[in-house]
C-alpha cells in the first residue's frame, strides 16, 4: 500500500521537520494545499525548500489551483521544481471553488475551468520543448520527466474525468467515501478508455486524519473548521476525520480496495509526532 502524508499548512516552521520524518519512515509522497485568501504557505515555494531536505520521497500540489496563476511562470515554475527535484513532483490542480481567492487575483471567476483547459494546453506544448506562441521562443528549463511532470486532476464534477482523460495523468479525490471515491475511480477509467489513452490513470484518494492526544485532534478540528467554513461542506469534512488507528487503517485498506493507488492521510495539526504515529499503525 502507498500512503502519503498531507503537510499541516497551519505552521511553516514545523514543515520541514514533517518532511525529515516522513522521508525516513514508509511514506510515498508529500502533498501541500492551495489558498490565497489563508494562512498557508505557497505550495510551489515550500516544496522547493522541501524538495532539498528530501531525496526520495515525491512532492505533491494537493491541488494548486492553477486558474489563478499566470499561465507560462506557472509552467516554468512546475518544471523547474520537477527539475531540481529529480522528477519527484506530481502537480494536483484543480479549478477551485472559493471566490476571495479569484478576487485577491484579479481573475475571473466563472470562466476558471476553460482557463485550466487553455492552461494544459499550453503548459503541454512548453514541458515538450514546442515555442509559446507567435514571435516567442521556447520556455525552459526542460522538467525532468520527458512531457512534463505527472499532473492529477481534483474535483467533484463530471468534467474532471474529462480533464484527466484528455489532458492529465490521474486523478486525486477528496471529501469522498470509500464508496463514492469507487464510482468516480470507475467513472474517471470509463473516460480515459472512451479517450482512447493507453494505460491506466492514476488514482489517489485522500482523507483527513488526526492521531494523538486530544489537544492534537481538538487543533485538527478547529484548523478543518476554519479552512472548509463556506459552502456547506464543512460538517462532512469534520464527521470524516480519521482519529483512531482503527480508523485510519480501515479507510487505507477501502480506498486501496477500491482502486486507489496510493492514500494521502492529510493531517491539519502541527504536531509532527503524529508522523511516527501514523507510521507506526499503518496496514
Amino acid at each position: 500500500m502507498n500512503v502519503g502524508l498531507g503537510l499541516p499548512a497551519g505552521d511553516v516552521d514545523v514543515l520541514g521537520t514533517w518532511a525529515r520524518l516522513a522521508e525516513a519512515g514508509p511514506f510515498t509522497t508529500l502533498g501541500l494545499l492551495d489558498r490565497i485568501v489563508y494562512d498557508n504557505p505557497e505550495p510551489l515555494v515550500t516544496l522547493g525548500v522541501l524538495a532539498g531536505a528530501t531525496s526520495r520521497i515525491r512532492l505533491m500540489t494537493e491541488v494548486l489551483i492553477a486558474p489563478l496563476r499566470q499561465t507560462a511562470l506557472l509552467a516554468k515554475q512546475s518544471a523547474t521544481l520537477d527539475r531540481l527535484s529529480g522528477g519527484r513532483l506530481t502537480l494536483g490542480v484543480g479549478v477551485g471553488v472559493r471566490e476571495d481567492d479569484f478576487r485577491a487575483a484579479h481573475v475571473e471567476y466563472h470562466r476558471r475551468g476553460r482557463r485550466l483547459d487553455e492552461q494544459m494546453r499550453t503548459m503541454r506544448r512548453v514541458w515538450s520543448g514546442e515555442a509559446y506562441g507567435d514571435g516567442i521562443g521556447p520556455i525552459g528549463p526542460a522538467p525532468a520527466r520527458e512531457g512534463g511532470p505527472e499532473v492529477l486532476f481534483g474535483g467533484f464534477v463530471p468534467a474532471t474525468a474529462e480533464r484527466v482523460a484528455h489532458s492529465g495523468d490521474g486523478f486525486l479525490g477528496a471529501m469522498f467515501t470509500s464508496e463514492e471515491m469507487g464510482r468516480f475511480f470507475r467513472t474517471v477509467e470509463r473516460a480515459w478508455q472512451v479517450a482512447g489513452r493507453s494505460g491506466r490513470p492514476r488514482l489517489v484518494a485522500q482523507a483527513n486524519a488526526a492521531l494523538g492526544p486530544d489537544a492534537v485532534v481538538e487543533e485538527a478540528r478547529r484548523a478543518i473548521h476554519a479552512y472548509y467554513d463556506f459552502g456547506g461542506y464543512r460538517e462532512k469534512v469534520l464527521m470524516g476525520m480519521l482519529t483512531t488507528p482503527e480508523a485510519i487503517r480501515h479507510a487505507v485498506t477501502a480506498f486501496t480496495d477500491v482502486g486507489a493507488d496510493e492514500v494521502m492521510l492529510y493531517c491539519w495539526s502541527p504536531d509532527p509526532t503524529q508522523v511516527e504515529r501514523i507510521a507506526d499503525i499503518l496496514p
